[in-house]
């Protein structure tokens, strides 16, 4: 495994314990009002579009993002870039499809979305379950790759190390969700995507300037060190052990596209805006922001072929999740000076505060669904305070057991939860909002059908899948029960979610069908031209 200086690693362990004592500052700056649950859920409405846009492409660029796809980029080339690009797309659905509708019939959870056009309780515990159950997957990736990351970037290799530095983060992100609600964690973005771009920026220009500014011979190095040669630069390569490598990057695609559009830690992000314009312009901002990202993290993992070489990546981490690492330290050229050694710190900074940001995010979305939604529908007439202190508490409740399951995973391999993650969001999520934000007779019984048949066949196909056993990459390397002839469910999974939904609607009959028509009548001007603008 490549190590750094340890000039690196000192300025490293410093700027992580500023990064820590500063944003935690901050978010108890900044923490909601008690008894204005607004202020809680949504910030009050109180970001520019400028500053939410940053905050909705924070949530989106996640330490998966950044670690994952850099490493798919490194290993796989062309790929990898695909991948990457279809984050961008993933949001562009969100921005032209989904973006509005859910700012006008939403209020703080998807929960609150869904339940506009059905107003049951089961609609609700439902919302919230999926809720859970597409977020702490993608939490324990976060998590997990925190002991490894930490490990590599500061030189220690003690598993009790390494689980010390998983309970600390999880903590973390417990305070920061309890303490700093939706404006805290919104700062947290902010200040992470500054730091990222302004990081990836400065390393893309080194690694242009090391190939002459020709990003050409930067793809030919990278080709002639990646063990592939001319196959680096064509489809193909990560999928090329599978049976059908072609639908298996669709599937992907399925899943990044649809899945990463309706996380509803992403979602919930749509009613912090104060209006529709301004969300449109929020997100405006935010596609600009990840747009930038894209061709960033492209020349960075590339440039970790180049520099580096597939051996040297495969070392520092068999998926390429350090090759964003490998690639910024390559940069900067075999005599690293004082100076370069402090910029440096600016990108393992920058990495470090995007876990911090990811998982308070996906956290906090998750403990104000079981606030709002499980608590507070169940106990009407529930004052501000005691639904604020009940979110709060709610993010111990998901926080304890997600940092203890974090400690257990960190030896497997973590693509599998990412994988659940996207694809419970693409099947079972995509299909509900479709249906309930656009389809005049989708009913509740659709609406269930849709998020638990949804769900449940993600469960059922992904245990097939090579991600957890039948390759030596998988969780379970020495066990073979791998049946599923795509990486991802999606293909399958996203028809049936909508299969689902459309069968459980018509099934009901026609007197439910007219009922949700007449309600959805009700509530048409509201979810195409939304509310009177919000007083703040």
């Amino acid at each position: 495994m490549t190590s750094f200086s340890g000039t690196a690693q000192t300025w490293s362990l410093v700027a992580f314990c500023a990064v820590v004592s500063v944003t935690l500052l901050l978010c108890i700056v900044t923490g909601p009002d008690h008894e204005d649950l607004d202020d809680y859920y949504t910030g009050y409405r109180s970001l520019s579009p400028l500053r939410n846009g940053l905050a909705i492409a924070g949530d989106y660029v996640s330490a998966a993002t950044v670690l994952t796809i850099g490493g798919v980029i490194a290993l796989c080339g062309y790929d990898g870039v695909v991948l990457s690009i279809s984050t961008l797309l993933s949001l562009l659905v969100l921005m032209f499809l989904l973006a509005e509708p859910l700012r006008n019939a939403g209020r703080f959870t998807m929960g609150d979305a869904l339940a506009r056009r059905a107003p049951q309780r089961s609609v609700r515990i439902t919302a919230c379950l999926v809720t859970i159950g597409a977020l702490v997957p993608m939490m324990l990736v976060q998590l997990a790759s925190t002991g490894q990351l930490l490990a590599f970037i500061l030189g220690f290799s003690s598993g009790a190390v390494k689980t010390g530095c998983i309970v600390g983060v999880g903590t973390l992100m417990v305070a920061y969700a309890a303490i700093g609600g939706m404006r805290g964690t919104a700062l947290l973005h902010i200040l992470k995507m500054i730091a990222l771009l302004g990081s990836g920026v400065v390393v893309t220009v080194l690694i242009l300037r090391l190939f002459g500014w020709e990003p050409s011979s930067l793809f030919d190095a990278a080709a002639a060190r990646s063990q592939a040669g001319a196959r680096y630069l064509r489809s193909g390569l990560e999928f090329v052990g599978g049976p059908h490598p072609r639908l298996d990057m669709v599937s992907t695609q399925f899943a990044i596209v649809l899945g990463g559009a309706c996380l509803p830690h992403v979602t919930m992000r749509m009613n912090t805006a104060d209006s529709a314009r301004q969300v449109r312009r929020s997100m405006s901002w935010a596609v600009s922001f990840v747009a930038l990202f894209v061709p960033l993290i492209t020349v960075i993992g590339v440039g970790a072929t180049a520099l580096v070489g597939r051996a040297g990546v495969a070392a520092g981490d068999p998926h390429g999740n350090t090759a964003f690492l490998l690639g910024s330290r390559a940069a900067f050229g075999p005599d690293v000076t004082e100076f370069e050694s402090l910029l440096f710190t600016t990108v393992t900074s920058a990495l470090f505060l995007t876990l911090l940001a990811s998982v308070a995010s996906m956290t906090l979305a998750c403990a104000n669904s079981l606030a709002h939604d499980l608590v507070a529908s169940r106990r009407k007439g529930l004052s501000p305070r005691t639904e604020q202190t009940v979110a709060r508490l709610s993010a111990v409740l998901i926080g304890a057991p997600v940092i203890a399951l974090a400690t257990l995973v960190q030896h497997h391999s973590l693509q599998p939860l990412a994988t659940l993650s996207f694809c419970v969001s693409a099947s079972a999520i995509a299909p509900a909002l479709v249906y309930s934000l656009f389809w005049r007779r989708f009913t509740a019984s659709g609406l269930l059908c849709t998020l638990i048949g949804g769900s449940l066949t993600v469960l059922a196909l992904m245990p097939g899948t090579n991600l957890v056993s039948g390759s030596a990459a998988a969780a379970f390397p020495g066990h073979d029960f791998n049946w599923f002839p795509f990486t991802t469910t999606a293909l399958v999974s996203v028809p049936a979610g909508f299969a689902f939904g459309w069968l459980g609607t018509v099934l009901r009959g026609r007197r439910a069908q007219q009922e949700a028509r007449d309600r959805y009548e009700g509530i048409e001007r509201l979810l195409l031209a939304g509310p009177p603008r919000r007083p703040r």
